[in-house]
């Protein structure tokens, strides 16, 4: 498995339930339903979840549990997102 990419840093970064955690654990593969759910048990409870998750939608990242949404759940998102922005214009 490829090595997940560490983005830019961010300071909410620091205030994550993540944080401390083996990082491949966010990044199960698609099939594995009980890696997905552990990641988003831990999202979930987290304090910075809505900037992870605005962060993920905005930055377009396309792997990984961030902000406790998989990517499908993110890219779902991302297209209201856009469709929105594309609205407002």
């Amino acid at each position: 498995m490829e090595e997940p990419e560490v983005p830019v840093k961010e300071p909410w970064r620091e205030e994550a339930s993540c944080r401390g955690h083996d990082l491949t654990l966010f990044f199960p593969d698609e099939g594995d339903l009980d890696g997905i759910e552990r990641a988003k048990e831990i999202c979930a409870n987290c304090p910075v979840n809505d900037l992870c998750l605005s962060y993920a939608v905005e930055t377009n990242q396309t792997e990984g549990i961030w902000g406790g949404a998989t990517k499908q759940e993110r890219r779902r998102l991302r297209r209201r997102w856009l469709k929105e922005l594309r609205e407002a214009s």
